[in-house]
């Protein structure tokens, strides 16, 4: 059993697809990680695993998985189909919801705008004075998944380059 279990994670690392859409992950939670720091200057350790925000993890994830997969198993599979329509399902959703919640997102970034005026108006010795601003993530601009797709895609092809250079 134990050589069972060692074959399958030493197989699970030399997994180009898993490992280039892992990679995907972390740079784009990375991006967002150091993006919010420079807006804020404040390091917030919830943007490395939190959603929403430039670029969007989900789709640089998904495009990874799928592009590596096309690489490596070939585009013409059924194992790529399918790695192709979650792609394209999982980015068109993450639109989707910010689309579909249209009018209440609206009602929300209003109050949240109002209840933001409010802590800025507040005295400096009031405890609520140093909250950081409120702000409402839902799903993703079309230009936040197009620009985790590429990240995935970019992440994927150097991926393959490697995985080429090595054999």
């Amino acid at each position: 059993m134990n050589e069972v279990a060692s074959t399958t994670s030493s197989s699970m690392f030399h997994n180009y697809p898993l490992i280039s859409a892992i990679v995907a992950f972390a740079i784009a939670q990375s991006i967002k990680f150091f993006t919010a720091w420079y807006k804020e200057r404040r390091w917030d350790p919830k943007q490395l695993v939190g959603s929403g925000g430039m670029p969007s993890s989900h789709s640089a994830t998904v495009t990874a998985l799928a592009a590596s997969i096309g690489f490596h198993e070939g585009f013409g599979g059924p194992l790529f189909a399918t790695a192709l329509v979650l792609a394209c399902i999982v980015m068109y959703d993450a639109t989707g919801v910010r689309l579909q919640a249209g009018r209440q997102a609206e009602v929300r970034c209003l109050v949240l705008l109002v209840l933001n005026q409010i802590v800025y108006e507040l005295p400096a010795e009031h405890p609520l004075a140093e909250s950081r601003p409120l702000r409402e993530l839902l799903g993703h601009t079309p230009p936040q998944v197009i620009a985790g797709g590429l990240l995935g895609l970019i992440t994927a092809v150097i991926g393959y380059l490697i995985t080429i250079a090595s054999s």
